[in-house]
């Protein structure tokens, strides 16, 4: 599904103007970046820290929220993905969309009100603190940890491309500056700079993408069937002389199976997307916990009808074999439309809110991780919960520190992967290790500690093994386009799992062992299990916003 970095071959070449690229990327930050450090003057206490003072609306934390999940790879990954493989890419879309359905009737209003900054809260409410705590943070830092690959793999290749950087340690460096920017973005403004971040990026990614569909539709006489018809038309055909249709499924997807698998990964994931569900804890009652997903799934529901458009338009205007050679390779669709469409300009201000989106994102991630590393690991296990707030926000901006050098590490390896496609890695681990932990802990009186760590910890390591034993990372065929294995690691092959996505096993395994574990153990807390059930319904005792 991905390709390989194109950079590194003859015909890459600049687009755009790199010095009006670099001008609008320097706007930007220094923008985003005053509001950050004017909104989090007074950052002290944990709350404002890790929930913002729990003091945005529903439609703020709404529009956060499609600032947090709207990543690189839902603008960059699924507008490649669909110029490339037309109605396998848009899976993509529908999946991450219908997802919200199950976060929004299932978790949303409960977590609110059961939690206090991190998922683990929930976990650990009536189960044993210590090892739940261990687990929940260790699955949190495994689901950060795929998603950051994906949205540093996204800056390199981005910024490749405007600035013209052909050069593969050119892109390392691109992904270093992108791991500062956040840290500042996490260390200075904590959830609340980086809740303004997010909405503001969510607006203008939101507009951006909507000017460029009305635009691809105008150049169709505004007919979605004409834009599709001569998409199609224009697609190469395949090596052995058949047409290539983007309109009929199994183009990316040959096997049924791992059309499924991927679907299930999709549609679970994002209900146990630790970085998601923090954001519940930033508004002052369940009732806007609610609210802010209704704003959430319209505004990330109309994003995603724009990529369909977005998709199709790069594929007919733009070309599936300009998109592959540039670098930066499938992400660079969106980006090489707006320059077919509006030249330097509209390149410039596209690239640059896609730029703002991983900044806006990646900053989400980190202080997720590192809330979970300084409330969980460090106040509860190392300090016994006797921690002082002061002391554990310091602790979270230290933890911040490390995890930002991981993510620079990990996205040097990462560069030239589809987006959306390790993203789709990240939505398998989390639907498979905290899902189930989630849905049994809040609706299954009988579940224990057994059951929540052999949930965890068996969803959390069948789906890396599955992952690291997938040809994901080792044993495609080359592409002949690129001269290169989509896969991870070029010329060794260790893949014995067939699928690409492991979801339709690892997340049924995820269920199975938390139910066996709790049957196998005769640990049971009913006053607790009681007093979960009247805080998560109705919201007595829950959390409430910081006074001033």
């Amino acid at each position: 599904m991905s390709t390989g970095i194109a950079s590194l071959a003859p015909t890459a070449t600049t687009v755009g103007n790199p010095t009006l690229n670099i001008a609008i990327f320097a706007v930007f930050v220094l923008f985003t970046l005053g509001i950050v450090i004017k909104v989090s003057r007074g950052n002290r206490s944990a709350a404002e820290y890790y929930a913002g003072g729990r003091a945005f609306s529903g439609r703020q934390n709404g529009i956060a929220i499609a600032g947090d999940y709207l990543s690189a790879a839902s603008f960059l990954g699924i507008a490649g993905a669909i110029a490339l493989n037309g109605y396998d890419g848009f899976l993509y879309s529908i999946g991450f969309l219908v997802a919200w359905l199950v976060a929004l009737l299932l978790v949303a209003e409960l977590l609110r009100n059961v939690g206090k900054y991190t998922m683990a809260d929930v976990l650990s409410f009536r189960l044993r603190q210590r090892p739940v705590r261990i687990a929940a943070a260790t699955s949190t830092l495994a689901v950060s940890f795929f998603y950051l690959l994906a949205q540093m793999a996204g800056a390199g290749g981005l910024v490749a491309l405007l600035l013209g950087i052909d050069s593969t340690f050119g892109q390392r460096v691109v992904v270093v500056i992108v791991g500062i920017l956040m840290l500042v973005y996490v260390i200075y403004g904590g959830m609340k700079g980086t809740t303004w971040v997010q909405m503001i990026k969510a607006v203008l990614l939101i507009i951006g993408a909507g000017v460029m569909t009305l635009w691809v539709l105008g150049k169709f006489g505004l007919n979605l069937s004409t834009l599709l018809g001569d998409a199609v038309a224009a697609t190469p055909k395949n090596p052995d002389g058949t047409a290539r249709d983007l309109l009929q499924p199994g183009l990316q997807y040959k096997n049924p199976v791992d059309f499924i698998s991927l679907s299930m990964a999709l549609v679970l994931g994002t209900a146990g997307l630790p970085h998601v569900l923090m954001r519940f804890y930033t508004v002052p009652t369940s009732k806007e916990a609610r609210r802010s997903v209704v704003w959430a799934i319209w505004l990330i529901g109309l994003f995603y009808l724009f990529t369909l458009v977005l998709g199709f338009g790069a594929a007919e205007l733009v070309g599936a074999k300009t998109i592959k050679a540039a670098p930066g390779g499938v992400n660079a669709a969106a980006p090489l439309l707006a320059y077919e469409l509006g030249g330097e300009v509209l390149l410039g201000i596209i690239s640059g809110v896609a730029f703002a989106t991983i900044l806006a994102v990646v900053a989400g991630l980190t202080i997720t991780a590192s809330a979970s590393l300084s409330h969980d690991i460090y106040n509860t296990v190392v300090k016994d919960g006797q921690a002082t707030p002061e002391e554990e926000v310091k602790v979270a901006r230290i933890a911040a520190l490390v995890l930002g050098a991981v993510a620079i590490i990990g996205g040097i390896f990462a560069m030239g992967q589809n987006i959306a496609f390790l993203v789709a890695l990240a939505f398998a681990v989390a639907a498979s290790a905290n899902l189930p932990t989630i849905l049994y802990s809040l609706f299954w009186k009988r579940f224990n500690t057994r059951g929540a760590l052999w949930s965890m910890y068996g969803g959390l390591i069948s789906a890396l093994t599955l992952i690291i034993f997938s040809p994901v990372v080792s044993g495609k065929p080359i592409d002949p386009a690129t001269g290169k294995s989509p896969s991870m690691m070029q010329g060794v092959d260790f893949h014995v799992f067939p699928l690409d996505n492991p979801g339709i096993i690892s997340i049924p395994l995820g269920f199975l062992l938390g139910y066996i574990g709790t049957i196998t153990s005769k640990e049971f807390d009913s006053a607790k299990y009681a007093e979960m059930e009247v805080r998560s319904l109705t919201g007595h005792g829950a959390e409430g916003a910081v006074q001033h």
